[in-house]
């Protein structure tokens, strides 16, 4: 402040005076302290006042007639500080979306990422909504990663999951979670849609289509084929964060969920690429998709782990999956 001061009587000194000065609250404001900017203006505003009104090298006590220039800094620092800091909210603010969105990229498509982000009630918000639920898994998985090195697993195992996620994000789905060599997929959840059955039975086709054509383009003659079994079930879920206070997951819960798994499981024992519940093959037809409700034979009912009744079940096999999946309706 001295030296901005010498400077209001040398102006050889005078820019970079007020750079001294002008850094001094702008460094204050940028590290989130208003009070120290605005003491910082007040200070200067003192300097220069009372250098302006002794004699060089002049240490009498000062007594200020002149008030303007210090009352006005201190007006420019707290500007200056409110200005900075609102910036930075604003900034930090931005930084939050953005990695709010990149976030919600990872398990939803890009179209649901923007109605999400337009969303004011919270996704951890706990609720009850009908939703269908798909498991996905890989046929085989052990046996088939018994002779490859550990980094042709993990290489084949993003390529699966690239397809399987893109089969989910194509027809409107969200990724729960991933399973290792598959996931958990739903549709309806977290925001209900007219057609929920009706991707998810899609998103199974599609599935097996999408990896049908990377096995015909990209493996050997003689390698086994990546095959991989879909269960899907409709009915309430239960969807809100779970885990501790270090870390939380979204995801979906409840008898649903269970049933799905328990249908994909039971695949391999009825040779079925698909097996959906009879849940699943009403919604179809209350949605208007018939056609495609028809297409999974009937299987019977069949009691599964962890179940006192029976459940209908509705499958179809490999060789009955439509050639490139299906369009969509």
């Amino acid at each position: 402040m001295v030296c901005a001061a010498y400077a209001l009587r040398d102006p050889a000194f005078s820019t970079s005076a007020t750079l001294v000065l002008v850094l001094l609250v702008v460094v204050a404001a940028t590290s989130g302290q208003r009070v120290a900017a605005v003491l910082a203006a007040a200070s200067g505003g003192l300097g220069f006042d009372y250098f302006l009104t002794q004699p060089y090298h002049s240490f009498v006590i000062y007594e200020p007639e002149d008030v303007e220039v210090t009352v006005l800094l201190v007006v420019i620092g707290a500007i200056v500080a409110e200005v900075t800091t609102w910036g930075l909210r604003q900034q930090e603010r931005l930084h939050r979306t953005e990695r709010h969105r990149a976030n919600l990229a990872r398990f939803f498509s890009p179209r649901r990422v923007d109605e999400l982000m337009e969303v004011d009630t919270p996704l951890s918000v706990a609720r009850y909504q009908p939703a269908a639920v798909l498991f996905v898994d890989m046929v085989g998985f052990t046996a088939y990663c018994s002779t490859l090195a550990p980094d042709a697993v993990i290489a084949m195992l993003r390529k699966l999951m690239t397809l399987l996620s893109a089969s989910v994000f194509s027809h409107e789905g969200t990724i729960d979670k991933f399973l290792g060599d598959g996931l958990l997929a739903v549709f309806g959840a977290p925001v209900p849609g007219p057609r929920d059955a009706t991707n998810a039975a899609r998103c199974a086709l599609d599935m097996l289509a999408s990896i049908d054509r990377w096995h015909e383009h990209d493996h050997r003659p003689g390698d086994d084929p990546i095959q991989v079994a879909v269960g899907i079930h409709y009915g309430d879920v239960v969807q809100g964060d779970i885990g501790s206070d270090k870390q939380l997951e979204l995801t979906v819960l409840g008898d649903t969920v269970n049933i799905a798994s328990r249908v994909e499981g039971r695949c391999r024992s009825l040779d079925a690429a698909v097996l959906v519940t009879d849940a699943v093959v009403d919604a179809l037809r209350s949605e208007g998709s018939d056609g495609l409700a028809a297409r999974f034979a009937d299987q019977g009912r069949h009691l599964l782990r962890g179940r006192a009744e029976p459940i209908h079940l509705y499958g179809m096999k490999r060789s009955d999956v439509p050639v490139g999946g299906m369009t969509r309706a």
